[in-house]
């Protein structure tokens, strides 16, 4: 593990300019920044490039010899995606399915996986990566009739991206986090609980580490944009010296063990399900905001097969689609008809969801990214060289974007 984590040394830069090598590296490093963020902005990130070996797929449902195929790629649990191919498959039988997940990629935008490989259809919870996809023109139209007339505004862009899921980030904790020191009902109440019983909570924390994890960004950013009071919750995470991690996964293993008491900004979805299944475990959607997330799914410009994949979203966000996700899966859905029977409901005054749209470019400029970053960084552990504890992360690559 390194000894300066890449976002204090981010931090340190900002600083007043300084004379000789030092003034040098900060205005390289500008430079650089602005050619990075001209490149992303105007649309020349790799169209779907990655390594050979992923595109074996992680699920299969053969259909007939020479019949159609579909090739789904995304960051989804495959357990999850094996439950909506088989309904998917009963209605297409004739149909191989194949479904690549790349949850393990540094960059979770589901983007491709090898030189001249495309896959019909990508799902993500990367948000702003997805977005920039699209809005670069790497995606072609959903079709006229793919999706439902009633189908929410908020979870469309341009019939060329949509949401699939309403996901709410939760907290979620031990039964005998409550025992002690009481619910964590909203923001405010965790907040107060961590600067109350921060020595008894040392070390007991965990969350996502902005750092190295794109989702993990994109909720601090959404978080700063509901309220200016998280910047004191992350400051009292630091006091306590939380763990950082890159997945929802990581966390959730964490509290299972008992090696954590207490999680902030997991996904929803996964916790429930979890949950169900450990009573030890409780979600606690935040009483104050809920950001919810939405996967988002695009069909990639060159895709080889995208009328199967315009079958597979009208069958998604169907009623039948909906129902089955409410009632088979964790996941929310986003058609009021079809929430009965799923665990994920919020009440409509807490839900903020995360939109696909232009808000969602400010996360992938590098220069704010790295402004939100320092930001971050200074409240999380104000004095880094005076406690080497206060940014303990369990990224697998803290310099990763």
């Amino acid at each position: 593990m390194h000894s300066a984590p890449r976002a204090q040394r981010r931090h340190g830069a900002d600083r007043a300019f300084g004379i000789g090598t030092a003034h040098m590296l900060k205005i390289m490093r500008a430079c650089l920044l602005m050619l990075l963020g001209c490149r992303l902005l105007m649309g020349s990130l790799p169209a779907w490039g990655g390594t050979t070996s992923a595109t074996e797929p992680t699920l299969t449902l053969s259909g007939d010899p020479g019949g159609p195929t579909l090739v789904i790629q995304g960051v989804l649990d495959p357990d999850i995606m094996h439950t909506i191919l088989v309904a998917f498959h009963q209605r297409y039988p004739a149909m191989t399915l194949r479904y690549i997940d790349v949850s393990g990629r540094p960059n979770r935008s589901a983007t491709g996986t090898a030189r001249g490989f495309t896959p019909d259809l990508t799902m993500s919870s990367a948000m702003p990566w997805q977005y920039l996809r699209a809005n670069n023109g790497h995606a072609m139209s959903l079709g006229e009739h793919t999706l439902p007339d009633d189908w929410p505004v908020a979870s469309r862009w341009r019939n060329e991206l949509v949401g699939l899921t309403a996901e709410p980030l939760v907290i979620v904790y031990r039964r005998e986090y409550a025992q002690r020191f009481g619910v964590p009902r909203d923001h405010a109440t965790l907040l107060q609980q961590l600067r109350q019983h921060r020595q008894a909570l040392d070390g007991r924390v965990v969350t996502y580490d902005p750092a190295c994890s794109d989702t993990g960004f994109t909720y601090l950013a959404e978080d700063a944009r509901q309220s200016v009071q998280i910047w004191s919750l992350v400051a009292a995470l630091g006091a306590a010296h939380a763990e950082l991690t890159d997945s929802t996964g990581a966390m959730l293993e964490g509290l299972l063990s008992g090696r954590y008491l207490v999680g902030y900004n997991l996904i929803g979805s996964y916790a429930m399900r979890l949950a169900r299944h450990h009573p030890e475990l409780v979600v606690q959607v935040p009483e104050d905001y809920a950001l919810i997330m939405q996967r988002l799914a695009l069909i990639p410009r060159n895709a080889p097969h995208p009328d199967h994949a315009r079958r597979f979203l009208h069958f998604l966000t169907s009623h039948e689609g909906q129902k089955l996700l409410a009632q088979k899966t964790a996941l929310g859905t986003l058609r009021p008809a079809d929430k009965p029977g799923n665990d994920m409901n919020v009440a409509d005054h807490a839900a903020h969801f995360i939109r696909p749209g232009p808000g969602l470019l400010a996360l992938v400029d590098p220069l704010k990214r790295s402004s939100l970053l320092a930001r971050w960084q200074q409240s999380f552990n104000p004095s880094p060289r005076n406690d080497q504890r206060s940014r303990k992360t369990l990224c697998k690559d803290p310099a990763s974007p």
